[in-house]
């Protein structure tokens, strides 16, 4: 409880300083670390509130708010995606988040939420082929080489031991900066001329591209038995990346249905079409991979509790750092119901 002469500080986490903290943490470990946060808070799905994103579309991208609360913590982002803004030399997604207690309803934690983004996105990816992806999986394809393909790179390095990545983008520019930044990483990097060649020999295919429209960056004839696909790209009403015959080869799993269905590839198939939830997966409900020759297809949206995890995480990190600064967000009036007396106060200062 605070006391009449203490502040009541936020302490909120810049871009500047969400990458110093990575930094400090190292990239692969705290990977690791949001991973395992957000597969404790799968173990813990049914205690969350759950509810699909609140979505503002529009013909060039979409704002969304992505809520969630497990009783003793609020949490929220505020996320756009706008795949034009890559040509205008803007970020084509950009986010901030909240942590709150459920208690007094104050916020704890503010921070930027663009970087740690696409490290939860990552680590939620690798946590996810933890469990489908075939066991002594070294190899992925990653088609679509923006803003997430090093994170997701180093994320099945860090959590899975991948070894080698075969990078693939209609722009080989997009593939040339991959394969740059991904230099001394510790992963075998080869660039591919086509979604084809990047495949070869890959046990896991990753398809991360930005168009907001129905497009086939798979067809059927270009997935073979045994693989684990991770579909991130394919986030929002109108956007897919994989022929629809691949779905109905494929054992299917994704974070939330409700979403899913409405933003994920399962949108080009019936409503009653039959999908695993990863949170049962995870707590042993239902089964996962069950044979060498089974196509395991993680239909990934993104969800409100892994943000959430991510949250819980930096708020944890940051604690006896110098990585975040104290915002003076909320009003502390020596007596609660004279908030304008405050104010009248503060004329003199």
């Amino acid at each position: 409880m605070l006391q009449p002469s203490e502040k009541a500080y936020v302490p909120f986490v810049s871009v500047d300083n969400m990458m110093r903290l990575t930094h400090h943490i190292g990239i692969e470990e705290m990977l690791r670390g949001l991973a395992g946060a957000i597969e404790e808070d799968f173990r813990r799905w049914e205690l969350f509130d759950k509810t699909p994103r609140v979505a503002s579309h529009s013909e060039v991208g979409v704002i969304e708010l992505m809520p969630t609360s497990d009783g003793e913590f609020y949490g929220f982002k505020y996320v756009n995606g706008h795949p034009k803004n890559t040509g205008e030399g803007l970020q084509t997604v950009t986010a901030f988040g909240l942590l709150a207690d459920v208690y007094t309803g104050y916020p704890k934690l503010l921070t930027e939420m663009t970087m740690l983004t696409a490290l939860r996105t990552a680590a939620t990816s690798a946590m996810v082929a933890k469990h489908l992806a075939p066991k002594g999986s070294k190899t992925m394809a990653m088609i679509g080489n923006g803003a997430q393909s090093e994170f997701q790179t180093l994320a099945m390095k860090a959590l899975i031991g991948l070894e080698n990545v075969r990078l693939y983008d209609t722009d080989p520019k997009a593939t040339d900066k991959a394969a740059r930044n991904l230099e001394g990483m510790g992963v075998t990097v080869t660039k591919c001329k086509s979604a084809e060649e990047s495949m070869e020999g890959a046990e896991i295919i990753t398809t991360c591209t930005a168009d907001k429209q129905y497009a086939t960056i798979l067809s059927d004839n270009m997935v073979g038995s045994g693989v684990h696909i991770n579909a991130i790209g394919g986030d929002c009403p109108g956007k897919t990346e994989l022929a629809e015959a691949i779905l109905h080869r494929s054992d299917i799993f994704v974070e939330f249905p409700p979403q899913t269905r409405v933003e994920g590839e399962i949108q080009q198939l019936a409503e009653d079409h039959p999908v695993t939830e990863l949170w049962q997966v995870i707590t042993g409900t239902a089964e996962g991979r069950r044979s060498a020759g089974q196509i395991t297809l993680f239909d990934s949206v993104g969800f409100a509790i892994e943000d959430f995890s991510a949250l819980r995480y930096v708020q944890k990190a940051i604690k006896g750092t110098e990585f975040y600064q104290d915002l003076d967000m909320l009003a502390d009036p020596d007596d609660p119901r004279d908030l304008f007396g405050m104010l009248r106060r503060a004329q003199g200062d």
